[in-house]
């Protein structure tokens, strides 16, 4: 049995490898280690689903599990072999995604970006941005009630803000999609955590914008398509509401795109999970996957239909 994984640190930071098992790295799709006949287990590389390595999970014959390093994997459905299992990260960018989402609010409420670029000018901007807004007292609506939607709450808390919670299904403490139009206009700032699947694509459309209240700010920490990016533009064009991104649709963003130079808009480029401890929570997370497959043992983040 083989598992090609994708980074040369990998092997190091798997733990332990089950008896049997030959480890390998794959960085080129066309240039594989060995013979891929024996590949049950495949880690493709971080944030790549460019077409030479969704057709590479073709070439692997006896594939039995994809185990990506990503949280989502929208990227990657359909795109495997009918035989082989696909594994999600879940838990792996739950902490970082969370304090991405808490420094975007801040920085584009105290307008951080604006005295940034003011450093590189050397002007002391006093009188241009300030006073700022401010976090405290916020109305703070977060679409996705999961794992990063509750770390997120909890970063938030000792702001003293009121929040809310969104989800597919209403739960205790949790409203449904369905209550969004209600919910949007009483909130001065909404964080969009939740994946990309058929029903959230697009979910943050003309009307969803059109009911953010006047001077509210969108984070967007989820996927691009999440947004309408069409209607964004839109929106933003007016200076009437603000927004956070980390993830654009198209990605990466084109030169030239409204968005680079749109008023309001504070851009990064899909950097919210890219930390340090990154690799090693991901492959802890792999090796324990490979005992699991080793051991025929059930495995985790399983993704079933859009999940």
């Amino acid at each position: 049995m083989k598992a090609w994984l994708a980074h040369p640190d990998g092997p190091a930071l798997l733990g332990e490898v089950p008896p049997g098992v030959t480890v390998e790295v794959v960085t080129d799709p066309q240039a594989p280690p060995s013979d891929p006949a024996g590949v049950t287990f495949w880690t493709p590389p971080y944030l790549v689903s460019s077409p030479e390595w969704t057709a590479f999970a073709g070439t692997l014959p006896d594939v039995r599990v994809v185990q990506l390093l990503t949280a989502g994997a929208d990227a990657w459905l359909g795109r495997i072999p009918p035989t082989a299992l696909l594994c999600d990260a879940q838990g792996v960018h739950d902490a970082p995604t969370a304090d991405w989402a808490v420094t975007a609010t801040l920085a584009w409420l105290r307008r951080f970006d604006h005295f940034a670029r003011a450093q590189g000018r050397g002007e002391w901007a006093h009188s241009a941005h300030t006073p700022t807004d401010e976090l405290t007292g916020k109305r703070v609506l977060v679409v996705g009630a999961g794992a990063i939607g509750t770390k997120i709450g909890a970063r938030l808390a000792p702001f003293e803000v009121s929040l809310t919670y969104v989800a597919r299904h209403a739960r205790p403490g949790v409203h449904a999609v369905a209550a969004l139009p209600a919910l949007l206009p009483a909130h001065d700032v909404v964080i969009l955590v939740v994946p990309l699947t058929t029903a959230t694509r697009g979910l943050v459309d003309d009307a969803f914008l059109a009911a953010m209240p006047d001077g509210a700010l969108l984070v967007n920490a989820a996927r691009g398509p999440v947004v309408d990016t069409d209607a964004l533009v839109r929106a933003l064009s007016g200076g009437r509401i603000g927004a956070a991104l980390d993830v654009t649709d198209p990605e990466p963003l084109p030169a030239g795109h409204p968005l680079w130079t749109l008023p309001g808009v504070l851009l990064t480029p899909h950097v919210a999970g890219a930390v340090g401890g990154m690799m090693r929570r991901a492959y802890d997370l792999v090796g324990a996957q490979l005992r699991r497959h080793a051991a025929g043992a059930p495995l985790a983040n399983v993704v079933h239909g859009d999940y």
